[in-house]
C-alpha cells in the first residue's frame, strides 16, 4: 500500500469474515465497549492511517487506537528501527523488579530498554524537575501508582480532588476518580475522601472555599491530591481555559497539594506539545503516560516517591522488553522528524477546516480542540452516532467521547491530503445523516 495514494474503498461493512470474526471473538469475550465492528487484518496492507480490515475493505483510520498507535500502523519511522531487533523469548519479563540489558554498555547499546525509556521521560519532564520514573502496564496503574506515591507522601492523607467529566482508568482505585458516565463505577466500592469539583474557574473558586480554614471543611494538609486531565479525554475533549489551569495551580501552590497530570490521551505530542500542560501556566507534581507510550509511566521527582523499597513494586512493570523499546523509539521519532511541529502546524490548520464544513450545519454545535486531538460536538446525541456509523460506511474510522461529541485521532505525522479525505468524507456525511432526518 502506498501511503500517498492509498484512499478509503468500502464494499460492505461489516462483511462476512468481519463477521465470523466478531462471532468467534464473543464467544468467550466478556462484555466491553465495542464501538464498531471494524475488524484490523493484521496480515493485509496498512500504512500510517490507512488499514485494511478482513474482508479487504480499506479504512481511514482517524482513531490511531484511541491514541495508543500515535504514528499508525507499521510507520516506517518505528518500524526501520525495531527491524534491528532479533527478537527473543521472553519478550517480557519480571521487569520492575529485575534488570535488563539491550548489548554493550548503556551508553553504546543498539536499541534502547526499560532504562532507556525512563532516562528519556524524565529528560522531556525535567522542566517539572522530575527525575524519577515507575512503569507498568496501563494507564489505569499509571494513575494508581500517581495516587499512591501521593497518599504516601502526605503525613495525613485523607482527601482526593477530581473534576466533574473526569476519566482516569478502570481499575477499582482509577475508577472513584471517574465522573465522566455512571456505568464506569456503579455498585462498584471507592475510595473514601474522592470530592469533585466543576472542571471551571468556578470550580476552583468553590474549591477554594472548601479549602478555607475558617469557613471550610476540607483540611487541606490532609488533600493528598488533585487529578486532572489537562485536556479531558473521554469526557468530552473540553478544551480548559488558561484562566482556569492557572487558577488551579495557584490553589495547588498556595495549600502545597500535588497536581496529578493525567496525560494518557493527551500526552506524547497529541496537541503539538509533549505534555498538554506544556501549553499553560501550571507545574505538575506528577505525569501519568501510556497509550502512545506503549507502556504506563508514573513520572514525578523523587522527593514524592517513597524511598523505602516495597512500597512500590510489579512484576510485569517495566518488564516489556518490546513496549518499552517501542515507547523510547516513538519518543525519538517524534523529535527527529518534528512531529510536534506536525501535529501543531496540521492541527490547526484540521479545526479550520471541520469548522469551515460545519459552518452552515446545524448538526454541528462546535469544533474544539488542540493539536491533533480535535471533537465535533453534535446536537443531539442520536445525530453524533448516525455521523459515526454513516463516516464508517464511507470508510472513516471516528470515536464518540463525552454525550454527543465525535473525536478525532489523526496519526502525529498526518499529511494534509489525508486530512482532506478526512475533511470530504465527514462534508458527505453530514448531508446524508441531515437528509435522513429531514426525510423522517
Amino acid at each position: 500500500m502506498d501511503r500517498d495514494t492509498a484512499e478509503p474503498r468500502v464494499d460492505t461493512l461489516p462483511g462476512p469474515q468481519s463477521s465470523e470474526w466478531v462471532e468467534y471473538h464473543h464467544e468467550t469475550a466478556a462484555p466491553s465497549t465495542y464501538v464498531y465492528d471494524f475488524v484490523w487484518d493484521i496480515t493485509a496492507d496498512a500504512i500510517g492511517p490507512f488499514c485494511t480490515d478482513a474482508d479487504g475493505n480499506v479504512l481511514l483510520d482517524f482513531t490511531s487506537h484511541v491514541a495508543a498507535s500515535p504514528l499508525g500502523y507499521n510507520n516506517p519511522k518505528i518500524l526501520d528501527r525495531a527491524d534491528e531487533f532479533d527478537m527473543v523469548d521472553p519478550l517480557k519479563i519480571a521487569g520492575q523488579d529485575f534488570y535488563v540489558s539491550t548489548g554493550g554498555s548503556p551508553d553504546e547499546m543498539s536499541l534502547p530498554g526499560p532504562a532507556h525509556l525512563m532516562d528519556k521521560l524524565t529528560e522531556i519532564t525535567s522542566q517539572y524537575g522530575f527525575d524519577t520514573v515507575f512503569l507498568s502496564n496501563s494507564g489505569a496503574e499509571a494513575v494508581e501508582n500517581a495516587m499512591k506515591i501521593c497518599y504516601d507522601n502526605c503525613e495525613t492523607p485523607k482527601y482526593g480532588i477530581t473534576f466533574d467529566g473526569a476519566f482516569h482508568g478502570r481499575t477499582l482505585g482509577a475508577l472513584s476518580l471517574n465522573r465522566s458516565k455512571s456505568v464506569y463505577r456503579r455498585k462498584f466500592p471507592e475510595l473514601s475522601g474522592i470530592h469533585d469539583i466543576e472542571y471551571s474557574e468556578a470550580g476552583v473558586a468553590r474549591l477554594r472555599e472548601k479549602l478555607d480554614a475558617d469557613t471550610g471543611h476540607i483540611p487541606p494538609e490532609e488533600v493528598a491530591f488533585l487529578i486532572l486531565e489537562p485536556i479531558q479525554g473521554e469526557g468530552g475533549y473540553h478544551v480548559p481555559s488558561p484562566e482556569f489551569l492557572s487558577a488551579v495551580d495557584d490553589l495547588c501552590r498556595e495549600h502545597d497539594i500535588p497536581i496529578i497530570a493525567d496525560e494518557i490521551q493527551s500526552g506524547v505530542g497529541r496537541t503539538g506539545e509533549m505534555w498538554a500542560v506544556d501549553h499553560y501556566d501550571i507545574e505538575p507534581d506528577v505525569i501519568t503516560s501510556a497509550k502512545a507510550l506503549r507502556v504506563g509511566a508514573t513520572v514525578s521527582r523523587s522527593d514524592i516517591f517513597p524511598s523505602e523499597t516495597s512500597r512500590l513494586s510489579s512484576t510485569w512493570g517495566a518488564g516489556d522488553i518490546l513496549g518499552s523499546m517501542r515507547g523510547a523509539l516513538t519518543l525519538a521519532a517524534i523529535e527527529d522528524h518534528d512531529l510536534l511541529d506536525n501535529a501543531a502546524e496540521k492541527g490547526t490548520y484540521f479545526i479550520d477546516r471541520l469548522r469551515d464544513i460545519s459552518a452552515d450545519r446545524p448538526l454541528v454545535e462546535d469544533v474544539r480542540g488542540l493539536g491533533l486531538m480535535t471533537a465535533l460536538e453534535f446536537d443531539t446525541a442520536d445525530r453524533r452516532d448516525a455521523v459515526m456509523e454513516t463516516a464508517l460506511q464511507h470508510g472513516l474510522l471516528t470515536l464518540g467521547c463525552g454525550q454527543k461529541s465525535l473525536r478525532l485521532l489523526p496519526p502525529l505525522d498526518v499529511t494534509e491530503r489525508e486530512l482532506e479525505l478526512c475533511l470530504d468524507i465527514l462534508d458527505t456525511v453530514f448531508t446524508e445523516v441531515a437528509g435522513a432526518v429531514a426525510s423522517a
